[in-house]
């Protein structure tokens, strides 16, 4: 039995009656293990097709699978490719559950380290604009990290406090998800710090911070838009308690049903304000199902929609678009130069929507990092590399995933290959059994290698 507070205890047993001893005997049992398909780069189907690893489906979780951790997928290429994700099973639920489309304007306000931030990237399949934020600094550049790997090209990282944010983009989105800081009840297993740090005070803390995102959350949601809220703890406060409080306070919040199943347990309108639409939130509890805890309420907001504008910056000019012509000449698909924007010699891929002036937002990235001018020349990122598909691309080096030279380059080591291997000189898209990696360039049969060490394989 790991060791938990005893005031926690005490108030989960009111909390649960009968059912106490059961989720007090859950934490007797390991955490589970979970890896989650980027169906942005590749099909469940697809993956399981070539997947070395030993899969269980995640019941509730469409592109989710239960691994053993002696497997270390994180050591594998195809990680290294952006094909999957690493998130603790229930954590997977609220971006699963959250019904994200093609071309819409979506926000992840509390987005670091990205798990769900990518699975709403991923289902917006390149069409639409993400904003996913995080407050802190460290954890954003965690965040955009995740997004690049992940080949999210239609989306910008900020940095900055939900107010902030709410006067760039009033009545914005389509689509909010709010996966609010919280006090961290739900990961007592996962992570047995989390309880070492926890008190009473917490819930009440984390409840007034929440009220407070929750607010300049439903301001940028579209008139006919859609919130969801969640959390990883237990604490009514935070949970059916925060809910109560936007139904309390703002009368053009609805509370909607969210896609049921077998193990789930209804919201409790008792820990709440006794309201009945409560039940139609959601609570995850480990000794009902093979994860942590969790909660989900999926709100839309009534009236009609308005339309969200962004615009451009700087566009290139002659001996810029002489450069990027030169490299663009590599690619089967033309990039449209409308969209494209230049910032102190870094070139960027605007995301589809047109802007409002964001002259003063703290923001990471906007759009895809494409690359540097450099005196002469386009050196293209490696956010770009991991965006394309093989076939973007003429100029290719595909290795094996059971090629020690995959491995290699992951290290940033050079690579000696065939003359077949390396019939052109110049820059090449380095893949993995047909899935980008980086970038690399061909002197004779020298791959120099342009795998960023930031991003580098070291153990």
């Amino acid at each position: 039995m790991k060791q938990l507070p005893e005031k926690f205890l005490s108030r989960m047993e009111a909390m649960l009656g009968e059912e106490f001893p059961a989720f007090l005997q859950s934490y007797d049992f390991p955490r589970k293990f979970g890896l989650r398909v980027n169906t942005n780069k590749i099909s469940v189907e697809e993956f399981l097709k070539i997947s070395p690893f030993h899969l269980e489906p995640i019941p509730w979780i469409d592109n989710g699978f239960f691994y053993d951790e002696n497997d270390r997928p994180s050591r594998h290429p195809y990680y290294f490719a952006g094909l999957y994700y690493l998130q603790e099973p229930s954590a997977m639920t609220p971006a699963n559950r959250f019904s994200v489309n093609p071309g819409e304007y979506v926000l992840d306000l509390c987005a670091a380290p990205g798990g769900k931030a990518t699975e709403l990237g991923a289902k917006l399949q390149g069409n639409g604009f993400l904003v996913a934020n995080d407050i802190s600094n460290s954890r954003a550049k965690a965040l955009l990290r995740n997004l690049e790997l992940f080949g999210i090209k239609n989306s910008m990282v900020t940095n900055e406090t939900p107010a902030k944010l709410a006067k760039y983009f009033p009545e914005f989105f389509d689509k909010i998800l709010v996966d609010a800081p919280c006090s961290g009840e739900g990961m007592f297993r996962k992570d047995p710090d989390v309880a070492k740090t926890w008190d009473e005070t917490r819930p009440e803390f984390f409840g007034k911070l929440q009220r407070e995102i929750a607010t300049q959350a439903i301001s940028m949601l579209k008139p006919g838009g859609e919130l969801l809220y969640s959390t990883c703890t237990f604490s009514p406060i935070e949970n059916e308690g925060l809910i109560s409080f936007i139904l309390e306070n703002f009368p053009e919040i609805e509370l909607l049903t969210l896609d049921d199943y077998e193990g789930f347990t209804k919201g409790c309108p008792d820990w709440g304000n006794k309201d009945t639409r409560l039940k139609k939130c959601i609570r995850i509890f480990p000794h009902h199902m093979e994860g942590e805890g969790h909660f989900l309420a999926l709100m839309k907001k009534n009236g009609c929609s308005v339309s969200s504008r962004i615009t451009p910056t700087t566009k290139p000019d002659k001996t810029s678009k002489k450069l990027l012509d030169e490299f663009f000449k590599n690619m089967s698909q033309p990039l449209d130069f409308n969209r494209i924007d230049i910032r102190n010699e870094n070139v960027y891929y605007l995301p589809e929507a047109d802007t409002a002036s964001l002259k003063g937002i703290k923001f990471l990235r906007n759009g895809l990092f494409l690359g540097e001018l450099k005196k002469n020349r386009f050196e293209p990122s490696q956010p770009f590399a991991m965006s394309l598909q093989m076939e973007d691309f003429h100029n290719i080096v595909n290795l094996s995933s059971s090629d020690e030279r995959a491995m290699r380059y992951l290290k940033g080591e050079t690579l000696i290959l065939s003359e077949a291997e390396a019939p052109q000189k110049g820059w090449h898209l380095v893949c993995t059994d047909g899935f980008p990696l980086g970038w690399g360039k061909i002197v004779g049969t020298t791959l120099k290698n342009k795998y960023p060490a930031g991003w580098r394989l070291h153990y």
